[in-house]
């Protein structure tokens, strides 16, 4: 594995201030592209190793159907690349973690979701900053749904595919990690290389 900056690049992504661990992914992370960003989740076990964290210590490791879990709440662009994350327990719902993530994508034409996203607060929060939600509605729900578009909805194989590129990286698709800042750096690591790749 090769760094465009060599050691240096390395060291500022992984060691870096605690408070700030992924500034180095948002200088190097490219034009996004927004007119259409997709949200999605996946899990990743926890290894045995990642738990006897000190008392008190964020780790954002739950228990799922999975056993010991994290989940990577992801937002990407329309070419299917990274923009921002936020890491939680794997018992948490992805509707629960969609405003911060929101938040952090700030402006799109389109916000695209699978049905874990169907909820009015969403929609809502979506369309305050301007964003048409395509969400489809759950199978027994009787509301309709104007703005869902089943072109754009297929195109979730974009964030999809983001996933099992991430998960390439074996630090990624099996946590080691005790602390939720180490596992978020390796995480800013791995969607760097992902930029990275491109120029």
């Amino acid at each position: 594995m090769s760094f465009v900056h060599g050691r240096r690049l390395l060291a500022a992504l992984t060691i870096g201030p605690r408070k700030d661990c992924g500034s180095s992914f948002f200088v190097l992370r490219g034009e996004i592209d927004s007119e259409w960003v997709f949200l999605d989740g996946s899990y990743i076990r926890a290894h045995q190793h990642a738990s006897g964290a000190r008392k008190g210590a964020e780790r954002a490791i739950g228990r799922s159907r999975g056993g010991a879990t994290t989940k990577i709440h992801m937002a990407a662009d329309a070419h299917g690349y990274p923009i921002d994350f936020e890491i939680t327990g794997g018992e948490v719902h992805d509707a629960k973690a969609a405003p911060k993530i929101i938040h952090k994508v700030s402006q799109a034409e389109y916000l695209i979701g699978d049905k874990g996203y169907d909820s009015e607060e969403i929609r809502e929060q979506a369309r305050s900053k301007k964003m048409n939600p395509i969400i489809p509605r759950k199978s027994n729900s009787k509301k309709p749904n104007p703005e869902f578009d089943s072109h754009l909805y297929k195109m979730r194989h974009l964030v999809e595919n983001l996933f099992a590129r991430l998960k390439h990286y074996r630090s990624i698709a099996t946590r080691f990690e005790k602390l939720a800042r180490n596992f978020r750096s390796l995480l800013y690591l791995a969607c760097s290389m992902i930029w990275i790749k491109l120029r």
